[in-house]
């Protein structure tokens, strides 16, 4: 049914409330969704609530009498500004909220739930600061032999700035504007710390970390440490995609004094899915570009006391020259096991110093035997076709190996380490994963 037909016989409502409008989820206590006394059936009241868990919204604080043929509205609200939960509008009436829609000032819809009784919607989050709503009300009572009487109400409230304080900003990688390979994770460096023991700061600000692929996917963030997240899809990201990620903390309120400040958005896309592939049984390296097979190259990797981590790396970086040193990682110098030379072709897949590099030195028992100090080495025609056909955040798989598995986070990206299960562990939504209810759209970016 169009909104023209629902607001026939009872006019629309546009109130500007310079209030902040936030509020927890609860039941407010002494509540009651009778008529007042002596009102006319006509009469629909719909209230606004602001509350806390300190005890705010024991009984209806703001209310918005709908009457038939004209609108009748109080003094603007101004609701109690220790209230830092959701939003709740609610009807006071017999009826039901039959929809409720609110938008921000650019036209995205906020996410919210209704009430199993449908006459409650409550916001699934506080909402930012010093920004400006629409809520969009659909009120149903029920008629005669006709059916139900539907009519609509428009209601505009403004939240009010954030007070002085700190705020929590967020710094995105990789790089702006360039492109990766499909093993790239997202990061995020907080300005200010989230501890773990504070889930539900986490919380706000986990949902306002929106990651967007043009090519949908499934995937989450993970806390590193208190200042640090990591994003990355259950599987690789689609080849050739774009990917856009945004903070939507600004003006949330996040712990304390502390409310979201503004942060610069990332975008960034995808190249071909480029993996590298190490059997260390057989000292072949296999690269893959979109699951075919471009070439296969001998290598020689960590000898004993020194073996290749096993597991999946990301490229961090290509460097055409250089320089490796064995006391750089603790060898003596002049032990038997020193070096000191100048590598060429070198792509770094982790911050301890392990690349695949050329190794000419090697090239008679490469293919059959482990000589290197931790590295993958191979021929020098090996090793600058290797450095051209890669890029940052391409995969490099070590299978069938003896080393220690790559560790997760720390030295470099393990992130692909951890099965999606353990992957979500580390997010503060673990359960919810991300996802607004099915009734309701977050922000598009």
């Amino acid at each position: 049914m169009s909104s023209r037909r629902y607001v026939q016989g009872w006019g629309a409502l546009s109130l500007a409330v310079g209030a902040v409008l936030v509020g927890t989820a609860a039941q407010p206590r002494g509540r009651s969704d009778s008529l007042p006394v002596g009102a006319p059936e006509s009469i629909a009241i719909v209230s606004v609530d602001s509350c806390s868990t300190s005890g705010l919204c024991s009984a209806p604080r703001h209310t918005i009498t709908l009457s038939g043929g004209h609108t009748l509205t109080g003094h603007p609200l101004t609701l109690d500004a220790r209230a830092t939960g959701p939003v709740e509008l609610a009807l006071r009436t017999p009826g039901l909220l039959a929809d409720v829609a609110v938008t921000d000032g650019r036209g995205r819809r906020v996410a919210g739930t209704p009430s199993a009784d449908g006459t409650r919607w409550t916001s699934v989050a506080a909402l930012p600061a010093g920004r400006r709503y629409t809520a969009r009300l659909v009120v149903e009572r029920r008629g005669g032999a006709s059916g139900p009487h539907r009519r609509f109400a428009r209601l505009e409230f403004r939240t009010p700035a954030a007070p002085a304080g700190e705020r929590l900003t967020v710094t995105f990688g990789p790089k702006d504007g360039a492109t990766y390979g499909v093993g790239q994770p997202i990061t995020a460096e907080l300005s200010h710390p989230v501890p773990a023991d504070a889930p539900a700061s986490r919380s706000v600000v986990e949902r306002a970390l929106q990651v967007r692929a043009e090519r949908r996917v499934v995937g989450a963030w993970h806390w590193v440490d208190s200042t640090t997240l990591h994003y990355r899809p259950r599987d690789y990201w689609p080849a050739r995609t774009t990917v856009r990620v945004r903070s939507g903390l600004e003006g949330l309120h996040v712990s304390g004094g502390l409310h979201g400040g503004p942060s610069r958005p990332l975008t960034f896309t995808t190249g071909d899915r480029v993996e590298a592939v190490t059997d260390i049984s057989t000292l072949r390296m296999t690269v893959f570009r979109d699951g075919t097979a471009v070439r296969t190259i001998p290598v020689t990797t960590g000898k004993a006391g020194y073996r290749t981590r096993g597991g999946t790396k990301v490229v961090l970086a290509k460097e055409p020259v250089v320089r490796m040193r064995g006391d750089s990682i603790g060898i003596a110098r002049g032990s038997s096991d020193s070096y000191d030379l100048d590598v060429h072709w070198a792509t770094r897949v982790t911050w301890s110093g392990e690349y695949l590099h050329a190794a000419p030195w090697s090239v008679d028992v490469q293919g059959r035997e482990n000589v290197s100090h931790g590295c993958i080495g191979m021929s020098t025609e090996d090793a600058a076709w290797f450095f051209r056909a890669v890029r940052e955040g391409d995969l490099v798989r070590v299978v069938n190996g003896f080393g220690q598995p790559m560790t997760a986070f720390g030295n470099g990206f393990g992130d692909w380490n951890l099965s999606w299960a353990e992957w979500r562990r580390g997010s503060a939504l673990t359960g919810t994963a991300a996802a607004a209810p099915a009734n309701s759209l977050r922000p598009a970016l």
